[in-house]
């Protein structure tokens, strides 16, 4: 019975199915094999909501040290024109405990922006001149993990740099076609600490095998040393007329910035500084944007970054904006899909991570 119903279908409906079958052949064969171009697996067709391009993006996770799974997270774009020729851009957010995802690439200088249930895209995106690769550091910050939670306990600046290291070298495993292209590592905040220690890093492994073909490092409102530029704060608020003449003497001798971050750090805030940063709090108010003080609305995520080096007070509760685009993007569950990222140990991602 099945012979004779194989018998009565039409000639153009068995010529369609050959072809088919002889096109995915032609596919098959023709197709590069993971184990030469590691990075398929990684790449990212089309992420939801987005807008026709012509560059290609890819993101995914290189496992920094097997034995205790920790493994961090990617989001790569390719330069929109001839990306062979162009410099690789690593770019690494601050905070501490700030993603690059949600911050550098969706919030900054990426190529989309989260716009209601779309992306829409980024004029100023720097990958209009080069490959743009954003990293999730350390442990524990966006979708990268560690699946022995005491490993969380132990990150400091000194691990931070060793993983991404680590994270470069198995990522040119991937994208071998780029270990040759002139590399430059950027960032802000607290990537003012992250930067020249892994520089560092690389240039220490350039001298027992050259590996990384480094050209410079850059960096954009860091964190460098604490005391000067914490307290560059009252200087900053005052001249921008935040803050009045009093509470500027205030803020620069009874209890200074560096001061205030030191004692909520230690968690015991005295009672004078307490006194002072809540005048500072009610004079520059909870609706001003500290990076940018003309700006009507503010961006979420970089406030989000800035609460990490400026802490409020503990009873302040602030209601930043209204909705946090990014934040509600990168939490669909189609998009983590297509990001090809998982949330482990936690229910939701997150602009900065404790």
């Amino acid at each position: 019975m099945l012979e004779q119903e194989r018998c009565t279908m039409p000639s153009s409906s068995r010529w369609v199915a050959m072809s088919m079958a002889l096109s995915l052949l032609h596919l098959l064969s023709h197709a590069p094999a993971v184990e030469s171009f590691p990075a398929m697996l990684d790449s990212i067709p089309r992420l939801p909501g987005q807008p026709p391009v012509g560059f290609r993006q890819y993101s995914g996770y290189v496992t920094v040290d097997e034995k205790q799974q920790r493994a961090l997270f990617y989001y790569f774009a390719e330069a929109e024109l001839d990306p062979a020729s162009k410099p690789l851009v690593l770019w690494l957010n601050g905070g501490p405990g700030c993603s690059s995802l949600g911050v550098g690439a969706f919030s900054e200088n990426g190529p989309f922006r989260p716009s209601g249930d779309a992306l829409v895209r980024n004029e100023y995106s720097w990958n209009r001149e080069a490959n743009m690769l954003y990293l999730e550091a350390p442990i524990g910050v966006g979708f990268s993990y560690s699946t022995d939670t005491s490993s969380y306990e132990a990150v400091n600046d000194k691990i931070t740099a060793r993983d991404n290291l680590v994270f470069l070298q198995g990522w040119f495993v991937k994208f071998p076609q780029y270990k040759n292209s002139n590399l430059f590592i950027t960032g802000e905040s607290y990537a003012g600490h992250y930067v020249p220690q892994l520089a560092e890093l690389m240039l220490q492994t350039n001298r027992k095998e050259k590996m990384f073909n480094l050209k410079g490092i850059a960096l954009g409102n860091p964190v460098l040393e604490f005391a000067t530029d914490f307290n560059s704060r009252a200087e900053f608020f005052w001249s921008h007329g935040l803050i009045s003449d009093t509470t500027y003497k205030m803020f620069t001798s009874i209890c200074n910035y560096s001061r205030y971050v030191r004692e909520y750090a230690e968690g015991s805030v005295s009672p004078i500084c307490s006194r002072v940063m809540s005048q500072v709090n009610k004079e520059t108010s909870k609706f001003v944007d500290n990076y940018d003080v003309t700006l009507d609305v503010c961006i979420a995520s970089v406030m989000s970054q800035s609460r990490r080096l400026s802490p409020q007070q503990v009873t302040d509760t602030i209601d930043v904006c209204v909705e946090d685009e990014t934040v509600n993007y990168l939490n669909r569950q189609d998009v983590q899909k297509a990001l090809h990222a998982r949330l482990v140990g936690v229910r939701k991602w997150a602009v900065c991570s404790e």
